[in-house]
């Protein structure tokens, strides 16, 4: 498959993570990723929403880009930043044990996210 873009955009808000979640397994399937790919995505585009929603930006763009054995998700942020922060704490967490790639670069307000399908890296 070549690379293909699917763009989404939604209120930074709780209760449409559901709709990012649901985008998320649809386009790793659409991929042919495993189930447990799949589960993963599903759960890295949900805590990445969270993550992103934390930050208090108005409206989150997230950014699918679907390539031959990975799928990298990126996030806006916004300007709020507090290590504090308990979603943020719980999202890192479980972000870096998810994702196969993970930077939160918040000069750049994105936040970027890989999953490689079946076991696939980066080397």
């Amino acid at each position: 498959m070549s690379q293909q873009v699917v763009s989404l955009s939604v209120p930074a808000q709780p209760l449409f993570a559901r709709s990012v979640r649901m985008m998320a397994a649809n386009l790793a399937v659409v991929s042919n990723m495993d189930v447990d790919d799949v589960e993963d995505l599903r759960m890295a585009a949900e805590e990445g929403f969270v993550y992103a929603c934390a930050t208090k930006p108005a409206v989150c763009d997230i950014v699918f880009e679907l390539h031959e054995s990975s799928i990298v998700m990126t996030f806006t942020l916004g300007d709020t930043i507090s290590a504090d922060d308990d979603a943020l704490q719980y999202a890192n967490l479980l972000l870096s044990a998810i994702c196969d790639e993970y930077d939160a670069d918040h000069a750049s307000k994105t936040l970027r996210l890989v999953k490689f399908a079946d076991g696939a890296n980066a080397n």
